[in-house]
């Protein structure tokens, strides 16, 4: 119970009065005297990190004074949350009569509103005639983050110039990020775009990273060149942004080492049915270290008992690891090491073969670790391959396959002649040539679906439609249909990896096809890539020129799984038209190689491609320390044009030939 306490009368009596009243009375009195309680203070000039309930309901409490300052940042978090259709509604409840920092926030939040309905042209054009010099640090940042936004895909000096206008507004990460953005729009510009440039004379800052671009240009073939030149560039722009910080990709370069060849170690099948694979590797890896054009000798350790013994053998060395062979020459006697000596090389490169077939992959490793062993190059079987993440092995490797799922070891680079590859390099090419509906014919098995995903998988980047895809049998099978009114083109849409809503693809939102029947040449195909072998080729060519007339002809594309190489006048007029992809060595880059080296292997391309592909795992090795921090770096190879893709998976750009009245040519 409370106390009591007594107030004297006049006539000195006490009276008890209890103190609850009191207090009673005085809350009363406060009461009355206090207005409605007042809303927060608000400031649209500064960060709005609220979600929108919160200034929403804000702007139901507050009074009239600051109603329309609550509306404005309940549109902000509106856009933030991507609640469009809401904050457009609240936009257009905004009051007429606006202060000038009102009317300033408004048309900011238009240009934001313009940005998120995709209405980029519009929002650019708002956007050049507010002035940004009347708003806030905090409005500034997002002033320029909406003409990023409204200039986003297409690399262009508007771009560059917001994202450097507001990087002093940032710090921590979005600081780096700005810098990252920044470097990679300047790299998305052509020759040409940079060539007509014309920038002020007091934008000192982009005239910083136009010349780090020229450097990084000029020098990405050559580390040392590089690392000199961006050293250089930092002493005549010190007040550069990215002279204090550099992007993130040139990070690397600056400290960028040589990966050591003196001692590479070569893991192959020495013995059993890839035995042959091995051994046109092998020699075109000495070819390569030799610096010769012309075949190295023949190690002696992996002569043939019968050298004069000829051996065709197909091959198909692809992700999967499928090889196919044909019956194997006589015996031959292979020590599970090899020395290349020093007699064979001309060069201090010391290399040693080791077989992969004589023990597992992880006592290998470490047996070439104990050699001294700085550099593997292989394994190149699938089997073995797959097993290298789970080796933990410290030293860098050049796989010559790769898995499924490459993982991304910080020491591990797959090389490999992959038809998934080729087919992703033919749909770069057959997109460039501005054919938007393609049809694959490929086996009806998984080699032919694998094939197909990673062609489908490409186009879908590109911001193609879905592909279609239809299986072709064997060669008697293809007589049968051509004997029994031919072969008609039709297809089941690939199944791709569901896209994610509002998702754009190169700056599109690819539409979706909807319906799973199967389309016909008249149902909108207007190219057919072909993955089948020369005699399936044969058939399948005049029957497609005969399911389409003149005036509808198809693009027709092959892989080199159909090249025939020595064919007869008939054989290829019957092809006339028809493009196809093969390694540059066998389109003709080097014909004194090709000459010496289909000599060697008694015409067979397999064993070509497989020589060729040792010549590039040389090169690739002497720049295995680039490959991963140099994602410009391009070699010209012996099988196509090498870049590394995330990774460190090398792509191969193929050349690509056509038939034209009989003879081969290039196309340009």
């Amino acid at each position: 119970m409370l106390s009591s306490t007594f107030v004297a009368t006049k006539a000195g009596h006490s009276k008890p009065v209890r103190l609850t009243a009191v207090i009673a009375a005085l809350l009363l009195l406060v009461g009355c005297a206090s207005p409605v309680p007042q809303t927060p203070p608000v400031n649209i000039q500064d960060e709005a990190n609220a979600n929108a309930d919160y200034y929403l309901l804000q702007l139901q409490q507050s009074s009239d004074d600051n109603k329309a300052d609550w509306q404005l940042l309940a549109i902000r978090a509106l856009l933030r949350e991507g609640k469009l259709p809401q904050a457009s509604e609240q936009w257009e409840q905004l009051p007429k009569n606006l202060s000038s920092v009102q009317l300033a926030e408004r048309q900011l939040l238009t240009d934001e509103l313009e940005v998120a309905s995709k209405r980029n042209i519009s929002a650019r054009s708002t956007l050049d005639h507010l002035d940004s010099g009347s708003l806030s640090a905090n409005q500034r940042m997002r002033y320029y983050q909406a003409q990023i936004a409204a200039n986003q895909g297409t690399p262009s000096l508007p771009l560059i110039r917001a994202y450097i206008a507001q990087e002093p507004l940032l710090i921590g990460q979005a600081h780096q990020n700005n810098l990252d953005q920044t470097w990679q729009t300047l790299l998305q510009l052509t020759p040409q775009n940079v060539n007509s440039l014309v920038i002020n004379a007091n934008e000192n800052v982009l005239q910083g990273w136009l010349d780090l671009l020229r450097v990084y240009q000029d020098n990405r073939q050559d580390p040392d060149l590089l690392q000199a030149g961006i050293k250089d560039w930092k002493n005549r722009y010190p007040h550069n942004p990215a002279a204090k910080t550099l992007p993130t990709p040139l990070n690397p370069v600056l400290n960028l080492t040589q990966a050591s060849t003196s001692s590479i170690a070569l893991l192959l099948p020495l013995s059993g049915q890839a035995q042959m694979f091995a051994d046109a590797i092998l020699q075109g890896f000495e070819a390569a270290k030799n610096g010769v054009s012309a075949p190295a000798p023949t190690p002696q350790a992996l002569q043939t008992t019968n050298p004069d013994q000829s051996a065709v053998i197909s091959a198909d060395l692809n992700a999967s690891g499928a090889v196919s062979t044909s019956p194997q020459p006589a015996d031959q006697t292979v020590p599970s090491i090899a020395s290349i000596t020093p007699s064979q090389a001309t060069n201090n490169v010391q290399v040693k073969v080791y077989d992969t077939t004589s023990q597992p992959l992880t006592a290998l490793l470490n047996q070439a670790q104990q050699d001294g062993a700085t550099l593997v190059v292989g394994p190149l079987l699938k089997e073995n391959v797959d097993q290298l993440s789970g080796s933990h092995t410290t030293l860098n490797v050049l796989a010559l396959n790769q898995p499924e799922t490459p993982n991304d070891d910080p020491n591990i680079c797959y090389f490999a002649l992959s038809p998934e590859d080729e087919a992703r390099d033919a749909a770069r090419h057959i997109w460039d040539q501005q054919q938007r509906q393609p049809l694959l014919l490929v086996p009806r098995a998984s080699f032919g679906d694998r094939v197909a995903k990673a062609f489908n998988q490409e186009w879908q980047k590109l911001g193609g439609q879905r592909v279609l895809q239809q299986g072709i049998g064997s060669a008697d099978e293809l007589r049968k249909a051509a004997n029994s009114g031919g072969l008609r083109l039709t297809g089941m849409p690939i199944p791709s990896i569901p896209t994610q809503p509002n998702v754009t693809i190169a700056g599109e939102t690819p539409p979706v096809s909807s319906s799973d029947e199967p389309r016909g040449a008249g149902g909108g195909i207007d190219a057919v890539y072909i993955v089948a072998t020369p005699a399936q080729l044969t058939l399948i060519k005049p029957m497609i020129d005969m399911a389409t007339n003149s005036r509808s002809k198809l693009a027709v594309y092959a892989s080199s799984r159909s090249y025939q190489a020595g064919a007869g006048l008939d054989f290829r007029l019957e092809m006339e038209g028809l493009q196809f992809s093969d390694i540059p060595l066998l389109a003709g880059a080097n014909p004194q190689l090709l000459q010496q080296a289909t000599a060697r292997f008694h015409n067979d391309h397999s064993l070509v491609r497989l020589y060729a592909m040792g010549m590039d795992a040389w090169a690739l090795a002497n720049h295995f320390g680039e490959l991963r921090y140099l994602p410009a770096l391009q070699l010209s190879g012996t099988t196509g044009m090498l870049t590394a893709a995330p990774g460190c998976v090398i792509n191969r750009k193929l050349p690509w030939l056509q038939y034209r009245q009989g003879v081969v040519v290039p196309i340009s």
